[in-house]
């Protein structure tokens, strides 16, 4: 067996994790946090969401089902680094196409493995999620340390200008099916079907396939772009991406939020959510180690189904600040944080979890079902149309 490169994990508060480096040799910096999915790194590696992070894969060993070029969810890797308990380099997988290991190191994206990440998660659990510094350059633990201190973390940090799309264009291709691959949009769809104004805070692939596959022509803009800009498309309905690091930090992207609430039907997911909230004059707040997996369970409040849903933020909206603009929908049952909003005599909803999977179970790909029925009754109901929507659900439901 090839000897691996020493490399180190500081911590700014000072606790220190040795291993071995892979992927890309190197030092980089983040904020550490912790992935409790079994399955679907290769998803993560790929979610812009994770833009300035060092994520930690619970599940000990990473790397069994290799890499392919289909299950990308960007254009190119966004974890600043990579935490293992061990990386498996001999996939086992007739999907794949190269082992973590070299897509990491061909992507410059510096790894380490051989750490007790259960020790890692229990300390972030105890102490919260903070700044940290993978090196296999600089061994030094002090001078990592100073290094880690001196990181700038998330909070009050605009990440979506580095992760969003710089023109629009538009998005046609629908989710991945056994033995045909990605479905296109027919030609019909893309002439006829409800057109979406889709705003790429830092957009996964799988939503746009879900949109797709949904009944619905996407076309994807910048993060930002105004009210008129996305008015100016006339568009059937708008939705509000995912993304990285502090909402509170994108005065643009809720300013224009703020203009489209009532005149179009709105569904955003994750940090999409959080811009609406702070759109309607609520605010948002920092959780102590985020909520990251494939694993979270959450009550949809209306029906009480509980959902087994894939999460990944670290900020959360504040329930009461948007009191009589929306109403708690959805509850996390692991820590009773809000999961999901809902207008009131407005249309729009959204959820902080990820409906679209990728990884994860499939338990909440009715939301996509849900918005489709809002944009197409929105031009004859108006306001009345998400609470006929959600009762109906309710009474399928019981």
């Amino acid at each position: 067996m090839t000897k691996r490169t020493d490399a180190i994990l500081a911590l700014a508060d000072g606790r220190i994790f040795r291993g071995r480096a892979f992927g890309a040799l190197g030092e980089t910096s983040g904020e550490v946090v912790f992935n409790t999915a079994m399955t679907g790194y290769q998803e993560v590696l790929t979610d812009p969401s994770y833009k300035g992070q060092l994520v930690c894969m619970t599940y000990p060993e990473i790397g069994n089902v290799g890499i392919n070029r289909e299950d990308f969810e960007s254009r190119r890797i966004y974890v600043e680094g990579f935490i293992v308990r061990d990386c498996w380099e001999r996939p086992s997988n007739w999907r794949s196409e190269l082992p973590l290991g070299k897509y990491l190191e061909e992507a410059g994206v510096v790894g380490i493995e051989g750490i007790d990440t259960r020790a890692l998660v229990r300390h972030i659990r105890e102490h919260g999620a903070q700044e940290g510094v993978i090196s296999s350059v600089d061994l030094d633990a002090a001078s990592l340390v100073v290094k880690a201190k001196a990181s700038p973390g998330l909070v009050g940090r605009d990440l979506v200008k580095e992760v969003t799309c710089a023109t629009p264009y538009d998005w046609a291709i629908g989710v991945w099916e056994l033995g045909s691959g990605y479905r296109h949009a027919s030609r019909e769809q893309l002439l006829d079907a409800p057109l979406i104004v889709a705003l790429d805070y830092g957009i996964k692939h799988n939503i746009l396939r879900r949109l797709v596959s949904t009944g619905f022509r996407v076309k994807v803009m910048p993060a930002a772009s105004t009210a008129a800009e996305i008015l100016g498309h006339d568009p059937d309905g708008v939705f509000l991406s995912n993304g990285p690091a502090d909402p509170a930090a994108l005065p643009y992207a809720f300013k224009a939020v703020a203009e489209l609430i009532g005149k179009k039907p709105i569904f955003g997911i994750c940090l999409g959510h959080q811009i609406l909230g702070l759109a309607l004059g609520g605010k948002t707040y920092k959780l102590d180690f985020g909520h990251h997996g494939a694993n979270h369970p959450v009550m949809d409040l209306r029906t009480q189904r509980v959902e087994i849903t894939s999460q990944n933020h670290g900020f959360a909206v504040d329930t009461d600040s948007v009191k009589g603009r929306a109403e708690l929908s959805h509850l996390n049952l692991n820590d009773r944080t809000v999961e999901g909003l809902r207008g009131v005599g407005v249309p729009f909803f959204s959820v902080q979890y990820h409906p679209e999977a990728s990884p994860g179970p499939h338990d909440s790909s009715y939301l996509f079902q849900r918005f489709h029925r809002l944009v197409e009754a929105f031009p004859r109901f108006g306001a009345e149309t998400l609470e006929r929507i959600v009762a109906d659900e309710a009474r399928e439901a019981r």
